[in-house]
Order: structure tokens, then C-alpha cells, then sequence
């Protein structure tokens, strides 16, 4: 993916935090502006950001705020990673719950917010993943058609259901799903199935591929994704 092409949006009140996120974002190749409130923000075409990063706690207006007013009353869909110091369950459930695409604690590191910011813009941006008949992701090379798994040129067998899980992951690199994602997407309404079940094809997979097995990420509380 170009990130020439892709324009981010820093919306924060802290401006050393901000610079430092527009020359580091720059330097991929983005593009970026930035907006020192939520007010300031609302001023500007949102539709044509690839990405925003939103701060929560602001003045007068609120990440949260401003995120419920662009999802709600403007029905935009521009996704949202926000940046925060508020860590707490709820907080996060109330970020995902207004739309956001992922969540950043404060203090982070700039590799980090780069790496969530590729993730989304290559998910958000058509995924090219989901239309190849071959996905490859580091060392892992997952057949579509064949229904293969090749881990460092060496053929791994799995089952149905983990060939699944794991394709659903790969194909959507970054994106958090829950179990009850998972339950709807992989197993048929007619079977019961328990988190537990989830769990340990997760376990096994993770087994099967190896080194590549900590990619798989388990975000406490919210479900798996598979992250680079």
C-alpha cells in the first residue's frame, strides 16, 4: 500500500505529543494535520482522513465527544484509533462501542502507533488479502483453495476449523475479534460451543505455526487478532 496516498489526522491538545506523531508518520510516507481540539477538528473535511488519531480527554469537547458526533450525527465512517491514559475496561468498551477501530495507551512507543496505523489503513482500505487465492504474512503462506498451511516453507496440517480462525485473522490483520465473532463466523448456528473450544483451537494453532505463534494476540477482555 501507497501511504503516499493516505491522509492522517492527529487530533490531540498536547502539540509536542502531536509533532513528534507528524514527523514519525511523515517519515513512513504519510500524510498528516493536525487539530489541537475536537472543535478544531469538525472544522476540517474528516471524510478525507485515512485515519484519526483522537485523543480522549481534551477540553471542552471530549474524544469520546467528538467520535459519538462523526459516527452518529455525521455518519461518517473515517476509522478511529485512539490515543489514552484512560486504560480501564470501561473506558475501552466505551471507545469500541462509538465505533473505534483500536485503542492506544499512554505512554506509547511511535513503532507501535505506526504499526496500528498500517493495520487499520490496510484493513479499512480493502484488504487485498481477502480477494488472493495465496496469503502471505512473515513466514506463514496459507493456500485458499488448497485449504494448505506452509509455516517456513514446511507443510502444517490443520483442521477445518483452524484453518478458519486462522484465516479469518490473516485476512483481517490487526482487527480484534471476540470469541462470539468467532462462534458466528466459524461454527454453524446448530452447534453448541462453548468459549473454552474457542480457546484451545487458538492454543493449537498458535502450536502449529510456531514462532509465529505470538502474533496471535489476546487483548484480556475483548478477544483475539493477529498482529505483524
Amino acid at each position: 500500500m501507497d501511504n503516499a496516498n493516505l491522509k492522517i489526522l492527529i487530533v490531540d491538545d498536547e502539540e509536542d505529543l502531536c509533532e513528534i506523531l507528524q514527523f514519525n508518520l511523515e517519515n513512513e510516507g504519510f500524510k498528516t494535520e493536525i487539530a489541537y481540539s475536537a472543535e478544531e477538528a469538525l472544522e476540517k473535511s474528516l471524510e478525507n482522513f485515512s485515519v484519526i488519531l483522537l485523543d480522549v480527554m481534551m477540553g471542552k469537547m471530549s474524544g469520546f465527544k467528538f467520535a459519538e458526533k462523526i459516527r452518529k450525527e455525521m455518519q461518517l465512517k473515517t476509522p478511529i484509533i485512539f490515543l489514552t491514559a484512560k486504560t480501564t475496561e470501561n473506558d475501552t468498551l466505551t471507545g469500541f462501542s462509538l465505533g473505534a477501530d483500536d485503542f492506544i495507551s499512554k505512554p506509547f512507543s511511535i513503532k507501535e502507533v505506526i504499526a496500528r496505523v498500517k493495520a487499520v489503513t490496510m484493513r479499512t482500505s480493502g484488504n487485498p488479502n481477502n480477494n488472493k487465492k495465496t496469503i502471505k504474512v512473515k513466514g506463514l503462506e496459507l493456500n485458499i483453495e488448497k485449504k494448505q498451511l506452509i509455516v517456513d516453507n514446511v507443510l502444517v496440517k490443520l483442521t477445518k476449523k483452524e484453518f478458519e480462525i486462522l484465516k479469518l485473522f490473516i485476512q483481517n490483520i490487526g482487527r480484534v475479534f471476540s470469541r462470539s465473532d468467532i462462534l458466528e463466523r466459524i461454527w454453524s448456528d446448530d452447534v453448541i460451543v462453548v468459549d473454552r473450544t474457542i480457546d484451545v483451537n487458538i492454543a493449537r494453532i498458535r502450536k502449529k505455526i510456531g514462532k509465529y505463534g505470538k502474533n496471535i494476540i489476546n487483548r484480556s477482555g475483548y478477544g483475539y487478532c493477529f498482529e505483524i
